[in-house]
């Protein structure tokens, strides 16, 4: 028996709020580098290469950590795990205060820890406290990311130029979210709750990973996320190349960021009445391959593709997420499928950023990292249609 039942209206407020809170700090650390990325790579000469490194490391964190969040909700409980999670990402943030980087990529792979753990388990707490407002939680923390890290990714480098106080202390400034949220947390820290079984026992459906189906929804979301996060590394540098100003680099990263929070709105009470998601995925994927292209031949227009593009990864990426529920036929079978296309999702995207960095170190033009990001929206687009059949997972799991 869970203690849902039992909270007063004030505990439920103070534990949504807490719930905003720890969402606030699942995206925002990671995507502020990018609207500062040149000015890292001035203080610390790097190649593109190792600047791709810093978007590639949380990548990595959330695939291989992803496992011990697990571990720790079934040894610790969700409550203290979150909190954990959230130590983990204020440590992370408050190490790029000091110059030195080792610790900067130290600090990138913490903080990706503290959100591949937030990550996993903010949707347990989620099913097991709210069972009947489920999608009404889960929209509203993912808005809470994509909004908080628009905003963040709008403001960074205005505020690294702010009386020079640069790009260390302007990174490290979202701490403070951070400790907010760690504060509002303290009251959730005397339970001690596991997550619900289901949830933490996803190796007992190893047979989804023989599945053509499994594997069709797994590569919608990691060509997904490998796009969405070489945008989300290199867009403002992107951006500035084709003679933007940095602070509008940033603004329009902001703007990309922001738009994948519109989908959440829209398509989840839609999806509700769409049996088959087939002409839906790909017509949204492949109009995300034209940005790629409209970035690289039409850059004039950068901003209606950067919030396009923004709303296209959205999209595709809660309608591979919606897949996880609709083609299986329980909720040990969609863990199942959510932690095999958790971990082959994000290493996949983890190899984007620094490939991304290779190439513009080799052509010296962003070109190729655009087409790289068509081609991949184009997978998507091939994924998505298979993806998107009405159909389902063998029942004999």
């Amino acid at each position: 028996m869970s203690h849902a039942r039992t909270r007063t209206l004030t505990s439920s407020a103070i534990l949504i709020l807490g719930i905003f809170f720890i969402a606030t700090n699942l995206r925002a650390p990671v995507t502020g580098i990018a609207p500062v990325l040149e000015d890292i790579i001035a203080s610390f000469s790097l190649s593109p290469s190792q600047a791709g490194m810093l978007t590639t490391l949380p990548l990595l964190a959330f695939a291989l950590a992803s496992p011990l969040a697990n571990w720790l909700a079934k040894k610790l409980g969700l409550e203290i795990s979150l909190f954990i999670a959230l130590l983990l990402i204020g440590a992370g943030l408050a190490s790029r205060l000091i110059t030195n980087l080792p610790l900067l990529y130290l600090g990138t792979a913490i903080i990706g820890v503290g959100i591949a753990i937030g990550n996993v388990l903010l949707p347990s707490l989620i099913k097991r406290d709210f069972p009947h407002k489920v999608a009404v939680m889960t929209s509203a923390y993912v808005l809470a990311m994509a909004i908080f890290g628009g905003s963040y990714a709008a403001i960074v480098f205005p505020l690294s130029q702010y009386q020079d106080i640069g790009w260390q202390l302007a990174l490290a400034s979202y701490g403070l979210l951070t400790l907010l949220g760690i504060i509002l947390w303290f009251p959730q820290l005397k339970y001690h709750t596991k997550p619900v079984k289901e949830l933490v026992n996803t190796q007992a459906n190893s047979n989804v990973w023989r599945q053509s189906l499994a594997w069709q929804i797994t590569l919608l979301l990691g060509l997904n996320s490998f796009f969405t996060y070489i945008m989300v590394a290199w867009l403002p540098s992107i951006l500035i190349e084709n003679g933007i100003s940095p602070l509008q680099a940033g603004a329009m990263q902001g703007a990309f960021q922001a738009a994948s929070a519109v989908p959440g709105i829209i398509l989840i009470p839609l999806l509700a009445r769409l049996k088959d998601q087939r002409i839906l995925t790909s017509t949204l994927a492949l109009l995300g391959a034209l940005c790629s292209f409209g970035l690289l031949f039409m850059p004039e227009l950068a901003l209606f593709w950067s919030i396009t593009l923004g709303f296209c990864s959205g999209a595709c990426f809660i309608l591979g997420l919606s897949f996880v529920s609709l083609r299986t036929h329980n909720s040990r079978q969609a863990a199942s499928l959510s932690a095999m296309a958790q971990c082959i999702g994000y290493l996949i995207a983890a190899t984007g950023p620094m490939l991304a960095g290779a190439l513009h170190d080799h052509f010296n033009s962003w070109a190729p990292t655009l087409w790289l990001c068509a081609i991949a929206s184009f997978g998507c687009a091939v994924f998505g249609y298979l993806g998107g059949r009405n159909i389902t997972l063998k029942k004999d799991l």
